[in-house]
């Protein structure tokens, strides 16, 4: 078993006990809309790759964390939100708010290039992060 899981389900116990309702847990990513256009022109599958690579690396590095852990003991309920930053510089004026707002999250960097692509934060209560996010729209 898992170190964080322990941890995750006295959370669990703990909001049942109280008779509140477990809160819901979301994964946002912000993924650059402009690699998918020219003159980068992506295709739609290396895009996917690169939340893929930043939404399991957050899961990995976080993942003692009582969150992270409930988020993954349902599979089936897992929720993710994809959003999307015009470019390179609005993802990283993003991981620069989300690192001083103590906001856990991966920015992930695209090898050799060193290409900044996407941002991942681990699982949060929607209430947490959403004013750091409301600016960003649904990638599309």
């Amino acid at each position: 078993m898992h170190r964080g899981v322990g941890a995750a389900f006295r959370w669990a116990w703990k909001m049942a006990a109280s008779g509140a309702e477990p809160q819901i847990l979301v994964q946002y990513l912000v993924l650059r809309k402009d690699l998918s256009q020219a003159p980068f022109s992506w295709p739609a599958g290396a895009l996917v790759a690169q939340a893929c690579h930043a939404a399991t690396s957050a899961l990995h590095i976080h993942r003692d964390h009582p969150h992270t852990a409930a988020y993954l003991q349902d599979l089936g309920r897992m929720r993710k939100v994809v959003l999307e930053a015009a470019d390179e510089s609005t993802l990283k004026e993003l991981a620069e708010t989300l690192q001083q707002k103590n906001i856990d999250h991966v920015l992930w960097l695209e090898q050799p290039e060193n290409i900044a692509t996407c941002i991942a934060l681990r699982p949060y209560p929607k209430e947490e992060v959403n004013q750091y996010l409301k600016k960003y729209r649904l990638f599309k």
